[in-house]
C-alpha cells in the first residue's frame, strides 16, 4: 500500500527515573521561535502580498482577503483600539463564530497587545446558555463585545451583564449605540501604532480562552504569543511537508476552541496558507452546506471529527467529481476528539488510493487548552486510529505508570500556560513540584518495548470509577469500544456503576439512524420506549460479551434517553463533549430506574 514519502520518523528520548517517572522527549531540538504572531502576518504580506489569507461564503462564491488586505485592515483596527485606549488589561469579548472579521480583529488586538476572550457562539444564541455567557463576562470584564450580527445576537446584547461596554457589530441592522466594525477599519492617525506593535512580545497576552467548565466553572487560559508561536515551530517540525508549499483549509472547527481557533488558524498564518470558513457544520441541516462549500473550494489538509469523517465518506461516496477534486491534492488527514472508527479509516486510504495512487498522512494529535494546543502528535503513517504520537520538539513529557501501566501524563515547555486568569489557587493546583502541568489524562505505550510507536489516549483519569466490588472501571476506553458495538444507533453513551456492582449504559440514540432502521419509537418519562431496539441492544451487549471478560467491562444493562443532552443545563460543552457528572445528576431518576430491575423499559444481560 503506497503512502506519502513527506513524513518524519519519530525519535523519542525515553529515560526511566528511580523514582517510576518515565521522561520522553524528541531527540530533535527546537528551531527558531518568532516572537508574536505579526511576524508571521508581516512577512507573508511581503512575500505572497496577493495570497488568499481568510475567506469566507458572500452570495455564490466567497469574500476573500490577501495577505496585503489582511495586514492593512489589522492595522487599521489596532490603531482603532489604541485610540480607544486599549491595553493589555481591556479584553475584547468576541461573541460571534467564526468569520472573516472575527479573524481580523482577533489578529489586530494581537498586533497591539490587547487580549482577545472568543466565547462559544451557542452561549449567546441559546437562551439558557446566557449563564456561560454571564460567567465569562464577569470574569473577564471587558471594554468590547463583537457580534457579527446585532438583530441575530439582540437577546444577549440586552444582557446587564454587557451594560457599559461598546458593543460593534459587522451588521448593526440600525440598532442604536452599536458601532459599526466598519467605523473600526477607518484606524485613527493620531496614535504610534509602530511604537504599540514594538512592545508586544513572546510574554504578552494573545488570548485568554476559556475550558470547557466539564468539572466547575470554566476558567480562563492565559494564552501568550510564545505558546502559540512555539506550537507552530513545534508541528512544522513535525509535519516538514507544511513547509513545502501554502497549506490550504477547509475548516468548520470553532474558533472558541483552542484546536481550532490556535492550531488550524495559525497554521495556515504560521505557513502562509489560505483559510477557507466552512460555515456548515457534522449535524443535519448544517452538513449540505459543507458539501456545497467543498465543491467550490477543496483543501490540502483535512481537519475533522469523527463524526464529520463519517458523513463525509458517505457523501464522497456518492459524487465521482467531488471525490476526485478532493483528493487530489490532500496531504493531510487529521482526526481530532475521539478515535476515528477503522472503517471510516479504512475508505478515507481506498478512496485516496483510487484518485491519487497514496495515502496522505492519517495522523491525530494530543493535547489541552492549557498546550496551546499540541504537546504528542503522529508524525509517521500508522495502520490504525487511536494513537496520538510521540512529544514535540521542545517538549518533557512526564508519565507517571500505574500497576497496569496505563500513565497519567503530565507537560512541561514553552506551549504550555503559566496559569489562570486571575486564578492563583487553580493555577498552584495544576502543575507539580518539577514545574509540569497535570493534565488529568492518561496514556498507554502502543509497544511497551518500543516507545517510537508512540502512546495511544486511555482516557481522564477523574472519569474512572469504582464498582461496589472495588474493581476499577476505565470509562472512556470503555465507551469508545460501546460506541462502535452500537453504532450506528448510539450518537454517544454514557458509562454507569460508580458504587454500584454492575456496569450500565445510558444510551443517546442517533434517532435519524434508527428511524431509518424502522423502529418505530414512543418516549416515556424520559426514556425511549421500542420492544424491538430495546431487543436489539441486548443482543449487541450479548454479542460483546462473548469477546470481553471480567466486570471491568461487562455490560448488563442499558437504557436510551428521549431527551438529547442539553447545553443549557451543562450537560453537553460547548466544544460538543458530554459532561458525563451532570447528566448523571440531573437525571438522577433515570439512573434509578437504570439499577431497577422490575423496570420493563431496561435492556437486561
Amino acid at each position: 500500500m503506497k503512502r506519502t514519502k513527506r513524513f518524519k520518523s519519530h525519535d523519542v528520548v525515553f529515560e526511566k527515573r528511580s523514582d517510576g517517572a518515565i521522561l520522553l522527549t524528541a531527540r530533535e531540538e527546537l528551531g527558531p521561535v518568532v516572537e508574536k504572531t505579526g511576524q508571521w502576518l508581516h512577512d507573508w504580506a511581503k512575500k505572497t502580498p496577493d495570497q488568499v489569507f481568510l475567506a469566507e461564503r458572500y452570495g455564490p462564491g466567497w469574500r476573500e482577503e490577501t495577505y496585503q488586505s489582511t495586514l492593512q485592515k489589522v492595522q487599521a483596527l489596532g490603531a482603532s483600539l489604541l485610540g480607544r485606549g486599549f491595553t493589555e488589561k481591556t479584553p475584547i469579548l468576541i461573541m460571534s463564530g467564526n468569520g472573516v472579521d472575527h479573524g481580523l480583529l482577533s489578529l489586530a488586538a494581537q498586533y497591539v497587545g490587547v487580549p482577545t476572550v472568543p466565547v462559544a457562539e451557542q452561549y449567546s444564541l441559546i437562551h439558557g446558555a446566557h449563564e456561560r455567557l454571564r460567567h465569562a463576562i464577569e470574569l473577564i470584564r471587558p471594554k468590547m463585545a463583537y457580534v457579527v450580527d446585532a438583530i441575530q445576537y439582540d437577546e444577549a446584547l440586552k444582557l446587564e451583564a454587557l451594560n457599559g461596554i461598546e458593543i460593534v457589530a459587522s451588521r448593526t441592522g440600525g440598532k442604536p449605540g452599536v458601532t459599526a466594525f466598519d467605523d473600526l477599519l477607518k484606524g485613527d492617525g493620531s496614535v504610534d501604532l509602530k511604537s504599540a506593535y514594538a512592545e508586544v512580545g513572546a510574554d504578552s497576552i494573545a488570548k485568554i480562552l476559556m475550558t470547557s467548565g466539564s468539572t466547575s466553572n470554566p476558567k480562563g487560559v492565559l494564552t501568550t504569543q510564545l505558546m502559540m508561536c512555539t506550537n507552530q515551530t513545534q508541528i512544522q517540525q513535525a509535519l516538514p511537508f507544511l513547509c513545502d508549499r501554502p497549506p490550504v483549509i477547509v475548516d468548520w472547527l470553532p474558533w472558541n476552541h483552542v484546536f481550532g481557533g490556535s492550531h488550524n488558524f495559525n497554521m495556515m498564518l504560521a505557513n502562509g496558507g489560505s483559510f477557507y470558513i466552512d460555515d456548515g457544520k457534522p449535524v443535519k441541516g448544517l452538513f449540505d452546506r459543507t458539501i456545497e462549500n467543498l465543491k467550490l473550494q477543496t483543501g490540502s489538509l483535512l481537519f475533522n471529527v469523527p463524526v464529520g469523517f463519517d458523513m463525509l465518506v458517505a457523501a464522497l461516496g456518492k459524487d465521482d467529481d467531488l471525490r476526485q477534486r478532493f483528493f487530489s491534492d490532500l496531504d493531510l488527514i487529521f482526526y481530532a476528539g475521539a478515535s476515528l472508527p477503522q472503517n471510516v479509516w479504512s475508505s478515507l486510504e481506498n478512496m485516496a488510493l483510487e484518485v491519487k495512487g497514496e495515502i496522505p498522512l492519517m495522523t491525530s494529535s494530543w493535547g489541552l487548552t492549557e498546550t496551546a494546543p499540541a504537546c504528542l502528535m503522529q508524525q509517521e503513517p500508522t495502520p490504525q486510529s487511536g494513537i496520538v504520537g510521540v512529544p514535540l520538539s521542545g517538549l518533557s513529557v512526564k508519565l507517571i505508570p500505574d500497576d497496569e501501566m496505563r500513565c497519567e501524563i503530565r507537560v512541561k515547555g514553552d506551549n504550555i500556560m503559566s496559569g489562570y486568569f486571575e486564578n492563583p489557587e487553580k493555577t498552584a493546583e495544576s502543575f507539580d513540584e518539577e514545574g509540569y502541568f497535570i493534565t488529568g489524562d492518561a496514556m498507554k505505550f502502543v509497544d511497551e518495548n518500543d516507545p517510537n510507536r508512540g502512546l495511544k489516549f486511555d482516557g481522564r483519569i477523574s472519569d474512572d470509577f469504582k464498582l461496589s466490588t472495588g474493581t476499577w472501571v476505565r470509562a472512556t476506553a470503555l465507551r469508545a469500544d460501546l460506541l462502535s458495538c452500537m453504532a450506528p444507533l448510539a450518537q454517544d453513551v454514557v458509562v454507569t456503576g460508580h458504587d454500584l456492582n454492575e456496569i450500565g449504559i445510558m444510551i443517546v440514540p442517533n434517532r435519524e439512524e434508527i428511524e431509518r432502521e424502522g423502529y418505530k419509537l414512543t418516549q416515556e418519562d424520559g426514556l425511549i420506549i421500542c420492544d424491538l431496539l430495546k431487543g436489539e441492544i441486548e443482543h449487541r451487549l450479548r454479542e460483546r460479551s462473548t469477546h470481553v471478560s471480567g466486570s471491568s467491562v461487562q455490560v448488563k444493562r442499558a437504557i436510551v434517553l428521549a431527551e438529547p443532552p442539553s447545553l443549557a443545563d451543562g450537560e453537553i460543552t460547548a466544544k460538543g463533549n458530554l459532561n458525563f457528572r451532570k447528566i448523571l445528576t440531573r437525571r438522577k431518576n433515570l439512573l434509578e430506574r437504570l439499577y431497577d430491575n422490575q423496570d420493563q423499559n431496561i435492556a437486561l444481560v
